[in-house]
């Protein structure tokens, strides 16, 4: 009768214990990125009165007979299931859709979250704004020019600088596209403006040089008398300035007499090679000048020393006009209106940055004054073989244990990782329905162990009054 009252008080203690993880599931169905518990029970050991017995030549077998001493909590489950997701329109809130967890350091160790909210400090960390733990991930890198993101690194804090400069870069290439008229006429000898203005197609581009100054890349293309597929073009900078600049070409690694070369098409619109007057040949592939001048002294800074302007320096720019043969992104000679004009180049001028974006790999890019847009770093996600095994640390994070695995570190979407979504959150997955059902059916389990102790001490009262 004693084996009752102790199950039914096993069946009280572990059925508040659902009823706290209940009541923790209810409690936290607005906080961002919570996964909600699981309590599973299994019977606790059975006492045993009769073991079993084998069948013989007489009789059957006997099943064994056992009086189970109650229940236990089998385990407290932390089911990670995806969470709804919730547009903010804040760029620095984030989400995971799929797996993977944010990794944040206090400093001394690494903590993972799937709570998203994060902001910029002071210093422009990207940081957990309740509790400044630091946003881990890669930053990125410059080598030759360009700027990568080594994800095989360890990870580390995140930085956006907001207001950061961007030194300038000067022109180091431009493009050239689309099409000359094959109609326009040559230019005769003692040819008046309208005639030189009809005869002439020319193109600008504004490039920068090494401090960031600006100046006019100008090129004038006209037809050569007795050659229907060869252009003159003649290459000036800042032509309509006060102080026009006449830069050196040179083609085929030779450097012509004055500032102009030839393009020449074949019979089909594409073209076939470039030259100059000096000799300077250039067939093959893509079609390629190169254009230096010395920058203007009003760009270059005054020595410290001397008071005076530093010597000018000389700045190469090489033009590309397009491939032999080729059509697309190429320079070309047709029957239609000229269009050709220098599509890009690669310099700019100082710059601050102004804004960030996150992607869906996670990568945070600047926005910057001057027009560029660069690559600032990229978040890392982690994944854990059991992620059941990971252990609540409060403030919506978990630690490692020794049945989680090691953190497998990656960028969001590789190696199963999800993909992040920026100026959205992750909410709770607690389904309110779900947890009220659950509520009533462990409201009644506990009522009815409440039953069995009343019921065994009224049965124990019975018998204490045995002896009257």
């Amino acid at each position: 009768m004693m084996r009752s009252l102790y199950a039914g008080v096993s069946g009280l203690r572990n059925h508040q214990i659902r009823m706290d993880v209940i009541g923790n599931n209810i409690s936290n169905v607005n906080t961002t990125g919570f996964k909600k518990g699981r309590v599973n029970f299994h019977d606790m050991i059975s006492q045993t009165l009769q073991g079993a017995a084998r069948p013989n030549e007489r009789v059957g077998g006997v099943n064994p007979k056992q009086v189970g001493l109650g229940m236990q909590v089998a385990s407290i489950d932390t089911i990670f299931n995806q969470g709804s997701l919730q547009t903010t329109g804040v760029k620095s809130d984030v989400a995971i859709q799929g797996e993977g967890f944010f990794i944040l350091s206090d400093g001394d160790v690494d903590l993972y979250t799937r709570a998203g909210a994060f902001a910029i400090d002071q210093n422009g960390t990207l940081v957990n704004p309740a509790n400044g733990m630091r946003v881990q991930g890669w930053t990125a890198q410059t080598a030759d020019g360009m700027t990568f993101i080594n994800t095989s690194a360890t990870t580390g804090d995140l930085v956006i600088p907001i207001g950061r400069k961007d030194p300038a870069q000067a022109t180091s290439s431009v493009f050239a596209a689309s099409n000359l008229d094959k109609r326009t006429p040559v230019i005769p000898p003692g040819a008046s403006q309208q005639e030189i203005a009809q005869g002439t197609h020319t193109v600008t581009k504004e490039i920068y040089d090494a401090f960031g100054g600006t100046h006019q890349l100008r090129i004038d293309y006209t037809k050569i008398d007795g050659s229907p597929n060869q252009w003159l073009a003649t290459v000036s900078i800042n032509a309509d300035s006060d102080s026009p600049i006449q830069p050196t070409v040179e083609v085929g690694g030779l450097q012509g007499g004055d500032n102009t070369y030839v393009v020449e098409f074949d019979n089909f619109g594409a073209l076939r090679q470039a030259s100059n007057g000096a000799g300077g040949l250039d067939a093959d592939g893509n079609l390629t000048i190169d254009v230096t001048f010395l920058v203007p002294e009003t760009s270059i800074p005054v020595d410290p020393t001397t008071g005076l302007a530093q010597a000018p320096a000389a700045q190469t720019i090489m033009v590309d006009i397009g491939g032999i043969g080729s059509m697309d992104e190429s320079t070309t000679q047709f029957t239609s209106e000229s269009t050709n004009k220098l599509v890009r180049q690669d310099g700019y001028g100082l710059g601050y940055l102004e804004d960030y974006r996150i992607d869906q790999s996670g990568t945070i890019t600047g926005i910057y004054s001057n027009g560029t847009n660069r690559a600032i770093g990229q978040l890392g996600l982690a994944s854990f073989v059991n992620p059941g095994g990971l252990e609540k640390a409060g403030e919506n994070n978990y630690v490692v244990t020794i049945n989680s695995g090691d953190a497998l570190i990656d960028p969001p979407g590789a190696a199963g990782k999800g993909k992040i979504l920026a100026g959205t959150l992750e909410m709770s997955n607690v389904d309110l329905a779900e947890q009220f059902t659950d509520m009533i059916v462990t409201q009644r389990g506990f009522q009815a162990n409440s039953r069995t102790i009343q019921t065994s001490d009224q049965m124990l009262q019975e018998v204490l009054t045995l002896k009257r």
